[in-house]
């Protein structure tokens, strides 16, 4: 469900809704294509400024005096470094170190929110209820009492100064500011920003003058040219954490104490060598690509194919951008292909980030 009151509000701004998702703003589906040009053309160095309703994210709040250690026994990243000013990606494992949920973790007027996809929400919610006990903590739904939205652009920092009283500089840095969380998704150029009704519908209604509204599946294509991974229900127990990347961009820590999976995850980074990783990649093909769907190689040896597909989306120039893990030998070394060992034709682009594995 989605507030009424937003949900009344963007609407009268154009937007076209399935469910708790704004597909596009306009009157015909094509503006989803010309809203995608425009989330491209915000990566660059132009002009160019998107502003995107996050509704088809969730919120899970943890509160009471128990909320910062038990967070901390449940998370591979360290909570304690959490704060009114720093955010985190941060990811939930099952006790053999396959990821149950990929999230931003935040802090708001003595609260934590894991910004999440709604779609699991509700097992996430139910499994780390299992877990309270004694604890002090409360664990609630809170999509619909905080709102989200997105905005992008080369000037991004610099216009919402001059909409509120602090921005923050740093990737993963937070300002509170005039009732706003503001997070820091990219240095600069993308935020995410969450507060009640009143004070987001006037910040919207304040940068849409120099944004281009966009739905949902503009700004999923910022975070895959990012190579910021999603897990949704397809993927949930499918990788452990250095298979999407997270010890690249800050999701994982190696140093905090015990957690649900954690001798998995150190085993595989202080023994092991690291056979699947992340990569960025595009196809001509113009099929829809799902998360979970399999990639094959001719000559692998492995009969379950040789990597599944984290998160796509179709490219407004043809074909579809995406990010799959993939068995390292045969990325280095063999053809990638879709669906079966004839289908779509992978091509492998470059990570945006550095990945420093121990090998």
């Amino acid at each position: 469900m989605t507030h009424a009151d937003w949900k009344a509000f963007l609407t009268a701004q154009g937007a076209h809704w399935d469910d708790a998702h704004v597909t596009h703003f306009g009157d015909t589906p094509d503006n989803a294509c010309a809203e995608k040009r425009a989330a491209l053309a915000a990566l660059g160095e132009g002009d160019t400024h998107i502003l995107c309703d996050l509704s088809h994210y969730a919120l899970l709040s943890a509160h009471g005096a128990d909320a910062s250690g038990f967070l901390q026994n449940q998370f591979c990243n360290d909570v304690r470094k959490v704060s009114p000013l720093q955010s985190q990606l941060n990811a939930y494992c099952t006790p053999k170190g396959r990821i149950l949920a990929f999230f931003r973790l935040f802090q708001r007027d003595d609260c934590y929110y894991l910004r999440l996809p709604r779609e699991i929400l509700e097992p996430t919610l139910k499994r780390l209820r299992m877990f309270v006990m004694m604890s002090k903590v409360t664990l609630e739904d809170a999509s619909d009492t905080l709102l989200r939205i997105g905005f992008a652009g080369p000037q991004a920092a610099r216009r919402l100064a001059s909409r509120v009283a602090t921005v923050p500089a740093a990737t993963d840095a937070v300002t509170q500011s005039d009732g706003l969380t503001i997070i820091c998704v990219q240095a600069g150029t993308r935020y995410e920003i969450v507060g009640e009704f009143p004070a987001l519908s006037a910040l919207w209604t304040q940068l849409s003058a120099g944004a281009m509204p966009v739905g949902e599946r503009s700004w999923t294509l910022q975070d895959i040219h990012a190579a910021i991974p999603e897990i949704v229900s397809e993927t949930q127990e499918a990788f452990v954490p250095q298979m999407i990347n997270l010890q690249g961009i800050n999701a994982l820590s190696f140093k905090k104490g015990c957690y649900p999976g954690q001798e998995i995850v150190a085993r595989m980074h202080y023994l092991g060598k690291l056979k699947r990783r992340m990569y960025l990649a595009h196809t001509d093909d113009e099929a829809t690509i799902a998360p979970g769907e399999t990639l094959f190689a001719e000559g692998s040896d492995s009969g379950q194919g040789v990597g599944k597909v984290v998160r796509a989306q179709s490219n407004p120039d043809g074909g579809t951008d995406l990010l799959a893990v993939i068995e390292i030998s045969s990325a280095e070394q063999r053809q990638l292909r879709l669906k079966n060992v004839d289908g779509p034709l992978l091509k492998l682009l470059e990570l945006p980030y550095m990945l420093e594995e121990k090998q």
